[in-house]
């Protein structure tokens, strides 16, 4: 979601604080327009403000409307565009038109449900708040909209008075094995929207120097996974070729919803790996998640284009599914 990361955190900061808060949300745009349906900026009631909804250009206009409606306890759809005077005069880039929902904490965006939305949050779970403009109601809803968590997409439903926005959490990836592929994925991968983590007992692999300003868990892979957590949002790799560290890792993650698990090997190395799970009583269904060999047959040759094949792979099964 390209949206201020923090903005429930940060309104319900300042309404507990008692300075007020108003959440104002990119709820459409048409041509132009420089930031995403869901793009968020947060304004306290002393004009203080995070985040937001046009990359500067009419930042100043919607928190004088902000703290206009959180002293009338009222919500408000603005719209600005090229044809508006306003909007000429804050600098809306040419041809673009945004409309923004601004929602002030308390009388209009109730505490309670703010509340509940920082707490999925921290717990990772995926949630949509939904809004219908028409009555002002406003709920926290999960697994109704499948293909909006899938896309990571706010927006309209088709009748366009219902607005989803969705709050997913961020993207983690575990690497296990601190390997040359590792190298060249962890970078791709943090370009791509993911946190990384690299998991490697081995020292002389996962060394700061091999790894500068990465996180690196120097514990055996089963250990490290219980504590970092696979959950829908993370991507787990496998790429130590080595059944001592890649099977304790596995058997946490087929039993985990973490939606991709990538192996390293060749389809004989592949063959044993799925032997030795049977052996440990894993059902053919689960053993099918694991994408091994590992990553998109582009004709990856070296250790920076399988990164971009395992990269494209995980992509394709967080946007795609199976």
């Amino acid at each position: 979601m390209d949206m201020f990361e923090n903005a429930p955190e940060q309104a319900l900061a300042w309404h507990d604080s008692g300075r007020g808060a108003v959440l104002a949300t990119v709820i459409e745009t048409w041509g132009s327009a420089p930031r995403r349906v869901g793009a968020q900026l947060v304004i306290a009631g002393d004009g203080d403000m995070q985040g937001s909804v046009s990359g500067g250009c009419v930042e100043g206009a919607v928190v004088m409307e902000a703290t206009d409606a959180l002293a009338a306890g009222e919500q408000r759809i603005l719209e600005y565009g090229v044809s508006d005077g306003d909007a000429f005069a804050v600098g809306l880039a040419c041809g673009g038109t945004i409309r923004i929902l601004v929602e002030p904490v308390g009388d209009v965006l109730p505490e309670k449900l703010l509340r509940d939305l920082v707490a999925a949050r921290a717990a990772r779970t995926p949630v949509a708040y939904e809004v219908t403009l028409s009555s002002n109601g406003r709920r926290l809803v999960r697994d109704i909209y499948p293909d909006r968590f899938a896309m990571d997409r706010s927006g309209f439903e088709a009748e366009g008075d219902v607005f989803v926005a969705v709050h997913n959490p961020p993207l983690r990836l575990a690497v296990v094995g601190a390997v040359h592929i590792a190298q060249a994925l962890v970078p791709m991968a943090r370009i791509a929207g993911y946190d990384p983590v690299i998991i490697d007992p081995r020292g002389a692999f996962g060394s700061e120097a091999r790894f500068p300003a990465e996180r690196i868990l120097a514990e055996w892979p089963d250990e490290a996974l219980q504590d970092v957590g696979l959950d829908t949002r993370t991507a787990l790799v496998l790429l130590t070729h080595d059944p001592k560290l890649d099977d304790p890792a596995l058997h946490l993650a087929l039993k985990s919803p973490c939606f991709y698990i990538g192996a390293l090997g060749s389809k004989r190395t592949h063959a044993a790996r799925v032997a030795r799970l049977k052996d440990a009583g894993f059902a053919e269904a689960e053993i099918a998640r694991i994408h091994g060999p590992v990553g998109l047959d582009i004709g990856a040759s070296g250790p920076p284009e399988i990164a971009v094949s395992i990269l494209a792979e995980m992509t394709q099964r967080l946007r795609r599914g199976a």
